[in-house]
């Protein structure tokens, strides 16, 4: 896809979300998009490659909830994967810092390539598993809002981010459509760790995507037991 058209899809379909991408945004996602194609032949950081559902899929989806981070002074992306919603969200807010983690130290190398192409600035790369990175103390109950993009199920999910959020903070969950049944399983874990859902936003992205925006505040203390150790989580959701 040449740039102009790729900017204009870009840019036409943000509208649509009410946000608004400025000439140089859309060609800092432009190299960006083909970053990650050129490093998906190597490895494997996306099933998506068609550049109109990279758009749709990755783009447009991540930057979905910017209305929900701009007074945020730190936004931390957990399992980040080739940099969603984490990336696109850092392109739009220069001035908010950000830290990705991934478990996966390839997908890091990509995010640090990514780093130094685009310069950007305030923003932390970390190879962890949060279920270990969750005990650090410079990053426990510090951080502001925590988004997660399709992870695991809500249960495990929230073990996995309600650890980082202060307290007042949020959690953003982005889903896929049907999480009924996720939200009623998740009672527990939100009593045990601390968090109260506050709203759930449906949308219809363009391309017709069914998502769903889970909004979580973080209303007491997380236990210092939790997260459980790496896997029991997942294995053992609350």
């Amino acid at each position: 896809m040449e740039y102009k058209e790729f900017e204009q899809e870009l840019i036409e379909n943000s509208k649509k979300i009410s946000e608004k991408i400025s000439n140089n945004q859309a060609e800092a996602f432009y190299k960006y998009m083909l970053l990650l194609l050129e490093w998906n032949q190597k490895m494997n950081l996306t099933a998506i490659t068609d550049e109109k559902e990279i758009i749709y899929k990755h783009f447009i989806d991540s930057i979905s909830i910017n209305k929900y981070i701009k007074e945020a002074n730190n936004v931390m992306d957990i399992g980040t994967g080739a940099g969603f919603p984490g990336i696109p969200l850092k392109l739009l807010n220069k001035d908010i810092n950000f830290v990705l983690v991934d478990s996966l130290n390839k997908r890091i190398s990509f995010l640090e390539e990514i780093k130094k192409e685009l310069k950007l600035e305030k923003i932390e790369l970390i190879h962890a598993r949060v279920e270990d990175l969750a005990k650090n103390e410079e990053y426990r109950e510090k951080i502001d809002i925590v988004v997660s993009r399709a992870v695991a199920n809500l249960s495990t999910l929230l073990e996995y981010m309600l650890p980082f959020v202060k307290i007042g903070g949020m959690c953003i969950c982005m889903k896929g459509p049907n999480i009924e049944e996720e939200i009623e399983k998740s009672k527990n874990a939100l009593e045990v760790l601390g968090g109260k859902i506050e709203n759930i936003e449906k949308l219809i992205l363009p391309g017709n995507l069914e998502r769903n925006i889970i909004i979580v505040k973080k209303v007491k203390k997380t236990l210092e037991k939790y997260p459980r150790k790496a896997g029991i989580p997942a294995k053992q959701p609350l």
